[in-house]
């Protein structure tokens, strides 16, 4: 279809769309309506039937897309947990609050590590709290936790303006769930054996030297050294030991209430939170965040979705996660709570390419035509679910193709609540409503900025007046081996150094016609090359300009497991178990 007759029937599509949504807006008012964000762990895109796929089933994501808005750009701000969650939740670039990384690792990986989201930031619970909602998460949150003590939950999400929290601290790692693996097997082998042997190398060539005359240490010096690397290394047993009882573990509110996480119907648990908590706040505005755990490894499902579906454990986790979105949207209905509530559903980032069982058995999902996975900038890595239902305001069975951003939730819930957005800071997101009640055509994402940890890695220019979107990379990863779309020797992409190929010029891609970023741009094939190249640097710039020095909660000392910090159930020494969470139920 030509571009020209392709626009004409997008403004028709949305005229009809502002005449349908004004009538409905006009004869039923809604004010302060209850609001319910549902993020996945991991989840292609590819992985849902609304976006295509023929083998999954997901009946109740499906119908949520059918009776609401189906967005197919829907980008994350980071293609990584912790930076995509912290842009979620504040509507900025993690990079502004200092939660993109500088070094390799770019997420809390420690429950007892010092970082998390600072307390300066604003998040869309502490702006809703203060209009009167009652506000609960459930599930993952992965924002840190402590700052100084094992009691001060500086991090935690009752500290960022959540009234009820039920959930996970950490992210769910293979090591919490025996057989699934480790997460940490390259880092020790890649670091903490050369460490050793090092130290051991130095310690008897000391001593050697020391034995022969050519030294003259003193004999407490002597000791001292042995004694503070046979602590170090103490210390690095026992936590790769007992990592499952330290980093794994429930907490109802502050208080832990299951040490090591017990993967028993724990969906079910959730769910059960989740709706419980809807129907204790029926007759005043809520703000629900459902934050599931699948499908990030280790994998799991209970016993009525284990081996029901064709994709594995998987896809049982899938499955088990869409009848959980269908539990919530039935207590909504049953509770008459459908017209007053907002909807949204979507991932973190796109599926993990790299998860492989140690049979070899592939773990992650499917990002569908999109290249990439979690980690990296490629669509498969961002271009994420989103869907959003609001019945009797929102036209259904609608798909929106302009560039959104999963920060954009941020300013839209904070004005249907009625709460005035932060004048002392920068907001990146933009409200969704004017787009959604067709009121303007085009997305007010001139330009998306897509980091890879603190690095700015590439750049989406969607031009006014135009279906044409641009996208650039300053620089790719170096997928291994040769020709795969993975970075399997690592388990994850990594942002600098010898892990990634800078681009002199950038790669430049015309998403409109190439989503698949397969054929990047030359000056002989796009007569715009270096003009398009020039104004995408003046928007870098200009972005750069508006970042201001904060404290990086990523950097190597705040994401370091710091045994101070620890927090047990018990006595530190009965290795931290207990189960009220099983023994209430």
């Amino acid at each position: 279809m030509p571009i020209e007759q392709n626009r004409m029937m997008k403004m028709l599509l949305h005229l009809v769309f502002y005449l349908w949504d004004t009538n409905k807006a006009n004869s039923e008012r809604i004010s302060k309506p209850n609001m319910v964000l549902i993020m996945a762990d991991d989840l292609g895109i590819g992985d849902l039937g609304c976006y295509g796929n023929k083998t999954l089933r997901t009946p109740n994501i499906d119908k949520l897309a059918k009776e609401g808005v189906t967005f197919t750009q829907h980008i994350a701000a980071s293609p990584l947990c912790t930076p995509s969650r912290a842009a979620f939740l504040t509507g900025r670039y993690p990079v502004r609050s200092g939660m993109a990384a500088f070094q390799r690792i770019g997420v809390f990986i420690f429950s007892a590590s010092s970082g998390g989201l600072p307390a300066e930031e604003i998040t869309f619970a502490k702006l809703l709290k203060q209009e009167g909602y009652s506000t609960a998460l459930i599930g993952k949150w992965h924002l840190g936790l402590n700052c100084d003590t094992t009691d001060d939950f500086c991090h935690h999400p009752l500290s960022h303006g959540f009234d009820y929290f039920y959930g996970c601290i950490m992210t769910n790692l293979r090591d919490c769930k025996p057989g699934h693996g480790s997460v940490f097997d390259k880092g020790i082998q890649m670091y903490v054996f050369p460490t050793l042997q090092i130290t051991g190398i130095a310690l008897i060539t000391l001593e050697s030297l020391h034995y022969i005359g050519l030294l003259r240490v003193p004999c407490r010096a002597h000791r001292y050294f042995f004694l503070v690397a046979a602590i170090l290394f103490g210390l690095l047993l026992f936590f790769f030991h007992n990592i499952r009882y330290l980093n794994c573990f429930l907490m109802r509110n502050h208080q832990i209430i299951q040490q090591p996480l017990n993967y028993k119907n724990l969906t079910q648990r959730l769910t059960e939170e989740a709706t419980k908590f809807i129907k204790r706040n029926t007759d005043s505005p809520f703000l629900l965040f459902v934050s599931y755990l699948q499908v990030h490894t280790a994998l799991y499902a209970s016993q009525n979705f284990t081996g029901k579906s064709k994709h594995g454990l998987y896809g049982d986790a899938v499955e088990e996660m869409d009848w959980s979105v269908g539990q919530i949207l039935s207590v909504l209905d049953k509770q008459r709570l459908r017209e007053k509530t907002l909807v949204y559903f979507t991932s973190d980032q796109g599926a993990h390419i790299e998860e492989i069982s140690s049979t070899g058995k592939v773990q992650g999902g499917y990002n569908g035509i999109y290249k990439g996975g979690k980690a990296t900038n490629w669509e498969g890595g961002i271009r994420v679910p989103g869907l959003l239902r609001w019945t009797e305001v929102i036209q259904p069975n609608t798909s929106i193709d302009e560039p959104t951003s999963s920060m954009d939730i941020f300013p839209t819930i904070v004005n249907l609540a009625g709460a005035p957005l932060p004048k002392d800071r920068i907001i990146d997101g933009h409200d969704l409503m004017p787009l959604l009640q067709g009121k303007i055509l085009q997305a007010e994402h001139e330009f998306l900025f897509h980091y890879c940890n603190a690095y700015l890695n590439a750049v989406r220019w969607h031009p006014g007046n135009s279906d044409t979107i641009w996208k650039v990379f300053f620089f790719t990863p170096n997928f291994n081996p040769e020709g795969s779309d993975g970075c399997f020797e690592s388990h994850v992409c990594f942002c600098h150094g010898s892990f990634v190929t800078h681009h002199d010029p950038p790669l430049l891609f015309d998403l409109s016609k190439d989503p698949r970023e397969t054929n990047p741009l030359t000056p002989e094939t796009e007569p715009r090359f270096y003009e398009i190249l020039e104004v995408i640097k003046q928007a870098v710039n200009n972005h750069t300009k508006s970042l201001r020095a904060v404290s990086s909660q990523l950097s190597l000392g705040n994401v370091l497991w710091k045994p101070w910090l620890q927090s047990c159930c018990s006595s530190f020494f009965q290795f931290c178990y207990c189960d009220s969470d099983s023994d209430r139920r």
